[in-house]
Parts: structure tokens; sequence; C-alpha cells
């Protein structure tokens, strides 16, 4: 990871790391932050990241590399992808970096740098997660906000962003303004571009997701499973209660996702807003299921009925 604090590093970080484990790529995040709280019994304040403060330079650099020789193990253990959580806002460290990674290990090096210059967004990022963070668990959120503000100068007076002319060599992307604009340069290989793909869809502001069952159907009324039946007077009604409640709410910039299957459009007909229909969305198909009662799968399937009952949802 490459930026200045309160650009979501870590959130980045700990969202991609969990995608990749998902996607089958053992992954680990190795957060430079947690080595030197672990190295240090006190936060000492803003003044630790001076860059005149030669105590400070020295436990930094340390912890650096230590992380970054976890990550090596890591790798060396079986691991496939270690993400170095850090702000690497010099050339040097970079350079480093990549010389200890790609040069002298011969390890595949992507940096990923979030750029944000939105006022917005950055204090949003500070409330939202840096206040919380345990270097300030003692600490007002007023001071709290006002020590971290004066890291980030700190930071600042040193900051290199990544330069395509003087870094070329290397792999990496750059994300601005929570992806208002993404840049990918000398992309290498299969997870690299999953990587670059899976950052261009994620958000590091925080947002809310409603989440809703669709209405009564007449399907559910008749206790059968599957169908694409309409909703039943009940489910009509439920409707309209969940557009009065969403209408309440006055959500900017709403929208609406359902499937394609007849009782969800009509759940979100009532709804203002822009809709997308989702075929992923769409209920799994019951197959030789389909249309039947629970009473006539139990009489006709006890096994499946049985397997499914005991976990609906991993049962395939």
């Amino acid at each position: 990871m490459v930026g200045l604090p309160a650009r979501g590093k870590t959130f980045i970080a700990m969202k991609l790391a969990r995608y990749l484990n998902w996607a089958g790529m053992p992954t680990k995040v190795f957060n430079v932050g947690d080595y030197r709280r672990k190295a240090m019994e006190l936060f000492p304040g803003h003044d630790f990241f001076l860059t005149g403060n030669r105590e400070g330079t020295a436990i930094r650099n340390r912890v650096a590399l230590d992380a970054l020789q976890d990550v090596v193990e890591f790798l060396a253990s079986g691991g496939q992808v270690g993400v170095y959580d850090a702000a690497n806002i010099s050339q040097e460290r970079r350079k480093l970096i990549h010389h200890i990674i790609v040069e002298r290990l011969g390890y595949k090096l992507f940096f990923i740098e979030s750029i944000c210059n939105e006022p917005k967004i950055i204090e949003a990022n500070i409330m939202e997660s840096k206040v919380t963070n345990p270097d300030y668990s003692d600490m007002a959120t007023e001071d709290a906000v006002s020590d971290f503000l004066k890291r980030i100068d700190h930071y600042c007076s040193r900051y290199e962003t990544i330069d395509e002319e003087n870094e070329k060599t290397f792999s990496f992307m750059k994300i601005f303004d929570a992806g208002r604009r993404v840049v990918v340069h000398k992309q290498e290989g299969h997870i690299q571009s999953r990587v670059a793909y899976y950052l261009m869809n994620i958000h590091i502001t925080p947002r809310s997701i409603y989440l809703t069952r669709h209405g009564e159907s007449v399907f559910n009324q008749m206790g059968r499973i599957g169908g694409d039946s309409d909703l039943s007077p009940n489910g009509l009604e439920y409707s309209k209660a969940l557009a009065k409640f969403i209408k309440s709410q006055n959500i900017p910039n709403l929208r609406v996702w359902t499937s394609y299957m007849k009782r969800t459009i009509q759940t979100a007909s009532n709804i203002d807003a822009p809709q997308e229909r989702w075929k992923a969305l769409n209920e799994i198909d019951a197959g030789i299921c389909e249309g039947l009662t629970y009473e006539e799968i139990q009489e006709q399937l006890p096994g499946e009925f049985a397997a499914r009952d005991n976990n609906k949802y991993q049962y395939r």
C-alpha cells in the first residue's frame, strides 16, 4: 500500500485480503502500525512522526523492515499474497521494497496508492476509523482528530506520489478520490489483474445498504417453493409500506436492485428511485422440487428434504 494517512489504505487492504482469501488465494495483511504499537508501550503523539525525530525514525524503519520480513516468511511458507499495509510514501522506501521483494527474492510486486484530496472524504475517513485507532483509545475525540491531522501534516512534508517516469519499471495502481479515477500501470499476471478489477469496484467511504425480503407471494400462501408467482394481497400491502418507509428515510442517490423474479420487482415497484435487475439475485432454482410444497418434498424426497432443512444456505 502507498499513501498518506486517512486515505483508506487499511480499509482497502482488509477488503482485498478478504476477497482474495474468498477466491482461494491465501492472503494476509501486515499492518506496520500494529508492529509499531507492539514495539512501544505508549503512543508518544504526532511528534513521533516528525522527520527530525531520530528515535522515531529509527523505530519506524525497524518495524517497517520487521513487517516486510514477515511478509517474506508468509510467502515462503505457502502464502500467495502478502498485503504490506504501510504509508511507503517515499521513492527511497519503495525502491527498497522492490529490491528486496523483486530483485532479491523474485516475487511479483504491485503497489496500490490511494490518493485523496477531497476534504469531505478525508474528514469522513478520520471520523469513521482513525478516532477508534488504538493510538487514540484513551484520548477525547477532539484531541485525537487534532493530533491525527498534525500527523498527516508530518507525512505530507515528505510525501512523494508514485512517479510514472522515475518508477516506470514498477507495477502499480493509483486510486484517486475514492475511485473517481483509476490508473493501472504495468499490471502483470492473473492475481494483479483480479486485484485491479476488484479495487475498481469498491468504495472506501461508508454507505448504507438496506436489505429486504420480497413481500408474501401467491406461492408463499400455498406453501410452495420456487416458481415466479405474483405478490399476494398481503405482499402488495407490504410493497406500499416498504415504499413509505424508504421515503421517510430521505436517502440521497438511492438505487434499488432486485432480481428478475416478479415478486421482487413488485415489492420494489412503489419505491421512487432508479431500479436495476440482476440475474445473480434470482433465487436458486429448486430443480425437481420447483413448485412443490414442503410436505410433498418430504414425502417424495425425504433425504433431500432433510439435507435442505439442515443447511438451506449451502444446500445444492
